[in-house]
C-alpha cells in the first residue's frame, strides 16, 4: 500500500499554493511565448522555499507534459533531424551530471554556465556579422551539456537555445523544436534520477499534480500571444530572455 503524503507537504502547499501558482503561470507564460525559459522562473523562485533537488524534479516533471502541450501545438515546425543528433550526447551528458551531483560543488558549473549565456546572448543583440554555421557534429557535444546541466539545475534551456540558434534559420522552427528537447531532456533526466534513488514522488507529487493544470493554461495563452508577434521581435525577445537567464544563473551560484 503506497504511504500518506508527508503531513509537510500538506502544510507546504496549503500556506504557499498561490505562490506556487503564481509562479508556474509566469514561468509557462513565458514558454508558451518562447519555447524556452520555465525552469529559469520556476528554480529560482521556488528553491528559496523548497529544498533544491526537490524544485529541480518539480521543474523536470511539469517541463515534460507542458513541452509536449506546446509542440502540439506547433508541431509541423519542428525540425526532428536536428533533435535526434542530440540524444546520445543527452543520455551521457545526464549520467555525467548524475556523478557530479555526488562529487562536487553546483557554483563554479553554475556561475560558468551563467557566464557563458550572457555572453552568447550579448553578441545576439549587438548588430555583428552573420556567423558562420556551426557544424553538425558539435551536437553530440551540445547534447552532453544540455543532459548535465538538466540533471544538476533543470535549466538546459539556454543552451537548448544558444545550439538550435546556431542550426535553424526560423523563428517559427526553433520556438516549435526547443521544446522537444526538453521533453528528450527531461524524460532521461527523470529517468535517470528515479533508478537512482534522487527522485522522492512522495514530496513532489502533490506540487506537480497542483502546478500541472496551472502550467497547462499558461502554455495556451502564452502561445495565443506569440502569434501576434513578428519575428524580428521575437529573435530579439530570446536574446533578452538567454541574457536574463544568465544573469540569474551567476546570481544563483553567489546565493
Amino acid at each position: 500500500m503506497r504511504p500518506p503524503v508527508d503531513a509537510p507537504v500538506l502544510e507546504t502547499l496549503g500556506g504557499d499554493g498561490l505562490y506556487l501558482a503564481a509562479v508556474v503561470l509566469t514561468a509557462y507564460l513565458v514558454l508558451g511565448i518562447t519555447g524556452m525559459g520555465s525552469a529559469l522562473v520556476v528554480v529560482p523562485l521556488l528553491a528559496g522555499r523548497w529544498p533544491l533537488p526537490e524544485v529541480v524534479a518539480l521543474a523536470i516533471l511539469l517541463d515534460i507534459p507542458a513541452s509536449i502541450l506546446h509542440s502540439g501545438l506547433n508541431l509541423k515546425q519542428v525540425r526532428w533531424p536536428e533533435l535526434i543528433r542530440l540524444v546520445p550526447g543527452i543520455a551521457v551528458g545526464s549520467l555525467a551530471g548524475l556523478w557530479l551531483l555526488g562529487t562536487m560543488s553546483k557554483t563554479w558549473p553554475l556561475l560558468a554556465l551563467g557566464v557563458y549565456i550572457v555572453f552568447i546572448s550579448v553578441r545576439a543583440l549587438l548588430p555583428l556579422r552573420q556567423a558562420k554555421p556551426t557544424a553538425p557534429a558539435w551536437g553530440h557535444l551540445a547534447g552532453v551539456l544540455i543532459g548535465l546541466i538538466n540533471v544538476m539545475f533543470a535549466t538546459a534551456g539556454p543552451i537548448v537555445v544558444a545550439w538550435l540558434q546556431k542550426r535553424l534559420k526560423e523563428v517559427a522552427e526553433l520556438r516549435a523544436s526547443v521544446p522537444v528537447v526538453m521533453v528528450l531532456a527531461g524524460l532521461i533526466a527523470i529517468g535517470v534520477l528515479w533508478t537512482s534513488g534522487q527522485l522522492d514522488l512522495q514530496r513532489v507529487g502533490p506540487r506537480w499534480m497542483m502546478a500541472l493544470p496551472v502550467a497547462a493554461a499558461g502554455i495556451v495563452m502564452g502561445n495565443r500571444i506569440a502569434a501576434h508577434i513578428p519575428p524580428l521581435l521575437m529573435k530579439r525577445l530570446f536574446s533578452v530572455l538567454l541574457l536574463a537567464a544568465g544573469l540569474s544563473l551567476i546570481r544563483q551560484a553567489w546565493a
